[in-house]
């Protein structure tokens, strides 16, 4: 099963590479993601760009490299790199603590799997987000510089970093906190976020009560990587609820439902990135661990061939839909772009053409290819008595 999802990988890749990723204002040895397609004259001279975006597509290259290493995935993989230093102009950092652990997660995988040296650019991601860790007001961290609103998105990812660089007693207080603040505990998912106006004592929190699929990803990431380096079990139970939750409430037959496009587009892939995590690395061998593990597997199992099913074959390549239960729809010129208001990029008249949406397409397809191997070592695995 695992061969057929490395070639419905590698066609997804094979089809952003060629529709999206172009060099950066001609400068050799760069590439950055168009951010959509067809694209407009702003699009293609990277006047609109989304940074966290960019910090998707550099993991689902590193996804492609973990999955089959070749020396080209290697140069896609520090030619991104380059090209997001370069186009960021300032640094490596920017006002949104969320963008920030994105990119962080990349760049740590990038070197840890690709062999790069990006000490340097992942100590100035990692220090802005340990230093944002805000319990007196709140938090948490926020969502952005000088912001009174701690979301899951933020502070989920930034875990996930901090976990992975070491700093196991903030991501540790960093999920407790996403726990206490932000379950629901009607439903067991996981809240966007809670505001803490200023003059308001802290325990007067405002919830937003919307909930996202990304935000469940992030926490089921952190707490598998918790799970796998401290010997605590309330990491382990969290996942086991939580993959019931989002099992019994934001799946359709199987299948996510849906996130839309523009920033949403990459909701549904990142939960499918780290249900697939779960399925690979959640550790323990009692029976809540074994159905943790094959519930999240199934999960990425079913929504990825629904969104194969569903795909358009444009010139002999995939193009995803925004709803991978729905046949994808073909985008054109004549419809509005997606556009960046609020802190947030809005999706295009048809989501299809925006970057996220097909990005999402490509992480799903990779996560089925880890989930299906997880599969088939659980069914090969001895039963115990």
């Amino acid at each position: 099963m695992q061969q057929q999802w490395s070639a419905r990988a590698d066609a997804a890749e094979d089809a952003v590479v060629t529709r999206h990723l172009k060099r950066l204002w001609g400068l050799p040895r760069t590439g950055l993601g168009v951010v959509g397609w067809p694209s407009v004259r702003r699009e293609r001279c990277f006047f609109a760009w989304h940074y966290w975006w960019q910090a998707h597509l550099l993991e689902c290259v590193v996804d492609a490299a973990d999955r089959d290493p070749t020396p080209r995935r290697r140069r896609r993989t520090a030619k991104i790199v380059r090209a997001h230093r370069i186009r960021n102009i300032t640094g490596w950092t920017n006002h949104y603590y969320d963008d920030m652990a994105w990119l962080g997660i990349a760049l740590e995988r990038a070197q840890r799997s690709q062999n790069l040296d990006l000490r340097s650019a992942i100590g100035d991601l990692e220090s802005q987000l340990f230093d944002a860790w805000a319990p007196e007001s709140g938090g948490g961290i926020p969502w952005r510089t000088r912001s009174d609103f701690y979301n899951a998105p933020a502070n989920g990812p930034a875990a996930i970093l901090l976990t992975r660089t070491g700093r196991l007693w903030r991501a540790r207080a960093m999920s407790d906190w996403v726990d206490d603040n932000l379950r629901d505990p009607g439903t067991g998912l996981i809240l966007d976020g809670i505001r803490f106006p200023s003059g308001r004592a802290v325990h007067t929190g405002i919830l937003d009560r919307a909930v996202y699929t990304y935000c469940q990803g992030v926490v089921l990431g952190v707490e598998t990587e918790l799970a796998l380096r401290l010997d605590e079990s309330r990491h382990r139970r969290r996942v086991h609820a939580l993959v019931d939750a989002v099992d019994k409430h934001l799946t359709e037959d199987g299948v996510i439902v849906t996130g839309g496009g523009g920033d949403g587009g990459l909701f549904n892939g990142i939960l499918a990135r780290y249900l697939a995590f779960v399925a690979a690395r959640l550790p323990g061998d009692d029976d809540s661990d074994q159905r943790a593990r094959r519930v999240a597997a199934q999960i990425v199992l079913d929504s990825a061939e629904a969104a194969w099913e569903n795909r358009l074959e444009v010139e002999a390549q995939p193009l995803f839909g925004c709803d991978w239960a729905r046949p994808a729809r073909l985008p054109g010129l004549g419809g509005s772009v997606s556009t960046f208001s609020g802190g947030t990029v809005r999706s295009s008249a048809v989501a299809e053409r925006d970057l996220s949406v097909q990005l999402s397409g490509w992480m799903l397809m990779e996560a089925a290819y880890v989930a299906a191997g997880s599969l088939d070592r659980m069914r090969a695995a001895p039963r115990l008595p």
